[in-house]
Order: C-alpha cells, then structure tokens, then sequence
C-alpha cells in the first residue's frame, strides 16, 4: 500500500480531482509562507577605520581614516573566498601533459605469442601496466580561468582590506629617506614602526622609489605593492599592512562608497583609442612618403 501510495505535488493539491468542494482552498494557504519569503538582497555597509600616522623615525604625528565598502558579515566570507579562488586559478598555466599509450613512441610489435607461454595476454609494451607505456587518465592541458564581475572583485577587495584595519599602520612618505640603497637601513626603519622583519609584512604604495624596491627585496617576508599590482592573495597572506597617505586617500576614493564608475579604465581605454589613432595616422604618412619615393624612381 505504502508502494502505491501517489507522491504529493503540485498537481495533486490544484487538481479538482483530488480536492472536494467543501474542501477548496487557494494554492496559496497549502504553500508553507516560509517558502513564499523573497531572498534578502546583498548589501553593502561601510567600515570606518581610524589608523595612526607614524613618520619616519616612529613617531605618531596624527591619525587618519579608511573609509571602505564592506560586505555583510553572513556574505563576506563568500564574497571573498570567491575571488581569492579566481584569482590562484588564473594563475595556473594549465600545460601539464601526459601521454597515452596511443601517443607513446612504439609498441607496435606485440611482446610475446598469444597462447602456450603461461604469461598474460600482452598486445604491446607501451600498455599502461608497463614501465614505459602511456597514462591512463592524466592531465591535458586546459583552460583554468574563471571569470568574476568587477565590482564582485572590488568588494572582496575592499572587505579585506576593511577587515585588516586592525592590523594596519600608515606611514609617511619615505622614499626620499634612502639615498642609496641599504637593507639594514630599512630594517631598522621597519623596527621603528614596530614591524617584526620576520613576520609577513605588505607595503602599499602610491609609487615605488627604486632605492626602497632596492633595499627591500631581499627580505623574504616582506611585498612591495601599488595599485597596479594590488592583489587579494597579498592582503590576505601578510600579518601586517603599511599604507601611505597617499594610498589611503586612492582606498577611500577608489573603494569607498562614493564611487561610482571605473572612470580610470574609461581613461586608459580613451587613451589607448588615441594611441591607435595616431599610430594609424602616422602609418598613412610613411605609405604616402614611400608611394613617392617610387613614382620618383620610376620617372
């Protein structure tokens, strides 16, 4: 009985077969009013940060503010697991190949007769049981990338570094401090500020001078980044985060509320347009100069 018993469905409760005239209801009263809940729309809060300004010797001369989009608490981790995911999977190349055995070079001839030797059957020595003989299932390359939206990405972005507020120190420019470059010179800067040399330290930076790219490369720990090279992996791997005034006011503009378009890329492109155009124009001269130079040798 149990067997035959007919599933309950949307088919059953609307049928008029099923239900009798004393017992019609509307569909929507046997629907649960959980079910019938909208799902709650993703928004945005901001975080206000207030972070301490040290100058070069590690004194506080101030404070200031980091105003940044962030994403629910219930969201935030989503938000940015996604990205980070997007970002280590471009990364990968995707070359890794095997061979099969119809690939690996001959095995044409079969090892041994078929009947009377006591062994396995065997059709050739580049099967994949033998030392030598293809792969069976094994890697190909293949396209890795994912895509992801822009502003999906800028969220995560700013999330996380809203989130490392705690951790994050602003220093004044210093890149007239170096007049050459001298890594010892910058570690006892890095200790003024209270920084551990051993500890994953990530510098963000409007510009970076080439004596400080120079006398800090040789400390493992530490990652130099600007705008252009700003990546989530780095935010999310360092222990301690050191901005600049500079940097905080492009954070606050560029990862604030405020913001509204990707007005530098519509800069980029434009510029790139008239890169082109120029590029285009100049080709016309050479061909017209060149058209010249072999009407005057004809003659």
């Amino acid at each position: 009985m149990a067997a035959s018993a007919t599933p309950l469905s949307l088919s059953f409760f609307t049928s008029s077969i099923f239900l009798t005239s004393s017992s019609h209801k509307p569909l929507s009263t046997l629907i649960p009013k959980n079910s019938l809940r909208t799902p709650k729309p993703l928004t945005i809060s901001s975080e206000l940060a207030t972070l301490p300004v040290l100058s070069f010797s590690g004194d506080k001369v101030g404070e200031t503010f980091l105003d940044l989009k962030a994403a629910l608490p219930d969201t935030a981790r989503a938000v940015v697991h996604r990205a980070i995911i997007t970002d280590l999977q471009n990364k990968r190349r995707g070359t890794a190949s095997t061979l099969t055995r119809a690939e690996v070079r001959g095995g044409g001839r079969k090892p041994y007769p078929q009947k009377k030797t006591g062994r396995a059957r065997q059709g050739s020595t580049r099967t994949p049981l033998r030392p030598g003989g293809g792969v069976v299932f094994g890697p190909k390359p293949r396209d890795w990338s994912i895509k992801i939206n822009r502003k999906e990405k800028r969220l995560a972005i700013s999330t996380a570094v809203a989130s490392a507020a705690e951790n994050t120190i602003v220093v004044e420019d210093f890149s007239d401090e170096f007049e050459k470059p001298k890594t010892k010179e910058f570690i006892a800067a890095m200790k003024r500020w209270g920084l551990d040399p051993n500890e994953k330290t990530t510098f963000l930076m409007r510009e970076v001078a080439d004596n400080v790219r120079l006398s800090s490369r040789n400390i493992g720990t530490l990652k130099m980044l600007t705008p252009r090279t700003l990546n989530l992996f780095d935010i999310l791997n360092a222990d301690k985060l050191i901005l600049t005034p500079e940097i905080v006011d492009y954070l606050n503009a560029r990862y604030g509320l405020n913001y509204e378009g990707d007005d530098e890329d519509e800069e980029d492109d434009e510029g790139a347009e008239e890169e082109d155009e120029e590029e285009g124009e100049g080709g016309i001269e050479v061909q017209g100069t060149v058209s010249e130079e072999s009407s005057d040798a004809a003659e």
